[in-house]
């Protein structure tokens, strides 16, 4: 047997249990089963699914390939969601190249992909936007805004699809902005802006009171300068002397609320280019002796330029925007022929905080006509990240839903996609004070009459910081998975709109825990603690091997496998195995509906830290289906199943039952720069026991078991 290598920053040990069989008792643990009624019920086939998201450029030819398609599937998850990585590289999607511009003479202006099958569709491509406003966002942090650039022939945008022309409302309804990050306090009392048309005609130039005003939106609050209201803006490059005394300020933003509808003599008739603001440069500081302004921005096309936010940026772009290295999105064609989809209606997305509903229409209508069954389409990507309002991509979210039902009524909807997060996602107050992201995004549904075109609810989740996980995360888990679910219910979400968790693992960026057994008990919880808190479809990512990499503490990568850089798989990884267990072992794909039910167990350590957790479900074989999760680093321990019905009389296991488990004993990771391994790697260890009410089963050490079998 290898010798066991710790990672580089250890796990936390938990603390021994006071009253556990290492410690001088040999009782065993009871799981408690309330089978008197149901927590949830789902369909496998629905509610476990894995994710195609970007892939490396070059390699989606190695990925799609029998061989790789075949392993992926091999961990048993059902559908598929196809992630829209595009928009978070803050770039226009062209998930077919074959379409027309909006200015084909220039190629260039409002891209919309062609609906006729004529070609089949290996790849998709991104256009980096060239009206860009952010800096960076939760996505992207390369390229750069054109607002501090320095560049004066380039320029930020807003979307136009945000103006009264397109939204049937007032401007001031949806106000755009524009944030400048000193990096600093600084001492403010001049901002200069180089409008391009449209311009503001109505403006007014704010400064932040607080905390930072992008990461703690709640804790401080936006106030006009004195003298920073501009009623009656004529465009062109404007010099505003905001105060008599500087005033100490990091943030600035300019609110816009009334655009002048112009546009520059050199751009096309299309009306999108006469809608919303623009801007080409902005300069803040203080003039000096001779009235010469003492500029604080730094003006510089890369990311050491001052950082600029914006509410919002124009799709608009042109051909030679094309970034063929930015990575590779599947074409829709070899996303569906490929078998990646193991035969099920898949979860798609269209492009819509960077795109036009025209575009998102003519995909829909291709897919159709290609006969390629949809599950569920998610609308836009991580508008959080974005810095999108829930207003703003509420107006968005009906204009698309007006053009995707136009194809096909019986479309299901949703979104809004928001980052993997724990707690409600909060903004800065409206005029009432609300700042709940989620919460004023249904609102603005129900005020328009449109609620029913939230068909489902989405949310990412990677719920620990990459380089701060520790043993004692897997404890919280089950309650960080129960509590935010709660917490869209609680911001207004319907009841009969079901929460789908459409991207998740242990952490957005890599971390060593990915492949060490951490990940494969974090994994049976996450998954357990989703349904049976009522969450109706969780997709684990992602589903394609991806090359072994440097990551914080160690070597290491996502998903289920470890491969080269020429994705040639060389092991599985700990979430493979645990994968396995809960689509192979602990439920049926194929056979239709399961009921969990709730279940636990009161071993604890001496921190009060629970050691067993339980998933319960009943099969529609009539098996019922233990799903149990050991998080004692240390201790085996042994646990008897009792299972209460209606009457609380004590139910148990009887008959032929499979115990299936994985653990530490079977699985240990070696970081080793490029040569980082597992070694054992698997498998589970299953046997069959004739079982009564008096029959013990021991859970290995930091592992995952399932039992099955049925009524004594």
């Amino acid at each position: 047997m290898a010798t066991l290598v710790l990672s580089q920053r250890p796990l936390l040990a938990a603390i021994p249990p006071m009253d556990s069989a290492e410690n001088g008792s040999s009782r065993p643990w009871e799981i408690k089963v309330d089978a008197s009624h149901p927590a949830h019920s789902f369909d496998p086939d629905q509610a476990l699914g894995s994710s195609m998201d970007i892939l490396p450029y070059g390699t989606v030819d190695k990925v799609y390939t029998e061989p790789v398609i075949k392993e992926c599937l091999s961990a048993g998850w059902g559908p598929i969601t196809y992630r829209q990585n595009t928009e978070l590289q803050i770039a226009a999607w062209h998930w077919n190249r074959h379409g027309t511009w909006s200015d084909p003479a220039r190629q260039s202006g409002y891209f919309t992909g062609s609906s006729e099958p004529f070609e089949f569709l290996r790849h998709s491509y991104g256009y980096p936007l060239p009206r860009r406003g952010n800096t960076r966002n939760g996505g992207a942090e390369h390229g750069y805004s054109r607002l501090t650039d320095g560049n004066p022939s380039s320029y930020w945008k807003s979307n136009p699809y945000l103006s009264s022309r397109f939204t049937g409302e007032g401007d001031a309804l949806h106000p755009q902005w524009v944030v400048i990050d000193l990096n600093a306090v600084e001492q403010i009392s001049v901002l200069r802006i180089a409008w391009e048309e449209p311009f503001a005609r109505r403006y007014e130039v704010q400064y932040w009171t607080g905390e930072h005003a992008m990461d703690k939106p709640t804790e401080g609050k936006w106030a006009a300068f004195l003298q920073g209201t501009v009623a009656n803006g004529q465009g062109g490059t404007v010099t505003l002397k905001l105060s008599a005394l500087p005033v100490a300020a990091r943030f600035l933003r300019i609110l816009m609320t009334e655009s002048s509808g112009t546009c520059s003599p050199n751009s096309s008739k299309d009306p999108r280019n006469r809608a919303g603001y623009a801007i080409r440069e902005v300069y803040a500081g203080n003039l000096n002796d001779a009235a010469e302004l003492v500029d604080l921005v730094q003006h510089r096309p890369d990311q050491g330029q001052t950082a600029t936010y914006c509410s919002s940026i124009d799709p608009w772009h042109s051909a030679s925007d094309l970034d063929e290295h930015a990575g590779d999105q599947t074409g829709f064609d070899l996303f569906f022929t490929s078998g990646i989809t193991n035969h099920l209606p898949a979860m798609i997305p269209v492009a819509m905080l960077y795109g036009t509903p025209e575009d998102s229409a003519a995909q829909i209508a291709y897919l159709k006509k290609r006969g390629y069954p949809i599950s569920y389409v998610e609308m836009g990507e991580e508008p959080d990240g974005q810095y999108m309002l829930p207003e703003d991509y509420g107006a968005l979210y009906l204009q698309w839903a007006t053009a995707l039902h136009s194809v096909d009524p019986s479309l299901k909807l949703g979104g809004p996609v928001f980052q993997g997060v724990n707690e409600d996602i909060k903004v800065w107050p409206d005029a009432q004070g609300r700042t709940s992201w989620l919460g004023r995004f249904l609102d603005y549904l129900k005020t328009h009459g449109r609620i029913t075109d939230l068909a489902f609810m989405s949310f990412e989740h990677y719920p620990f910081p990459p380089c701060d996980v520790t043993w004692s995360d897997l404890y919280r888990e089950p309650q960080l998975v129960s509590h935010i679910l709660q917490v869209w219910r609680d911001d207004g979400l319907p009841a009969d709109v079901p929460l789908m968790n459409t991207e998740s693992n242990v952490s957005w960026q890599l971390t060593q825990p990915f492949t060490e057994i951490f990940a494969a008990l974090w994994l049976a919880d996450s998954v357990g603690a989703f349904l049976t808190a009522g969450g109706a479809a969780y997709y684990h990512s992602p589903i394609q091997p991806e090359p072994l990499r440097s990551g914080c503490h160690g070597w290491t990568t996502y998903g289920n496998f470890v491969a080269d850089e020429n994705l040639n798989i060389r092991a599985r990884t700990s979430q493979y195995f645990a994968s396995r267990l809960i689509n192979l072992e602990w439920v049926k794909h194929g056979a239709g509906f399961h009921r969990i039910f709730p279940a636990g167990c009161d071993l604890k350590d001496a921190a009060g830290h629970v050691l067993i957790t339980a998933y319960a479900v009943e099969r529609p074989d009539r098996e019922w289906s233990l799903l149990l999760v050991n998080r004692d680093q240390s201790n085996a321990h042994p646990v008897v199943p009792v299972f209460h019905d209606q009457n609380g009389h004590p139910m148990h296991l009887g008959g032929p039952v499979r115990m299936a488990s994985f653990g530490s004993e079977h699985y240990t990771w070696h970081s080793d720069g490029p040569n980082s391994r597992p070694d054992p790697d698997g498998p589970p260890l299953s046997t069959t026991v004739d079982a009564d009410a008096h029959t013990v089963f021991t859970l290995p050490k930091a592992s995952v078991t399932v039992l099955r079998g049925k009524m004594g």
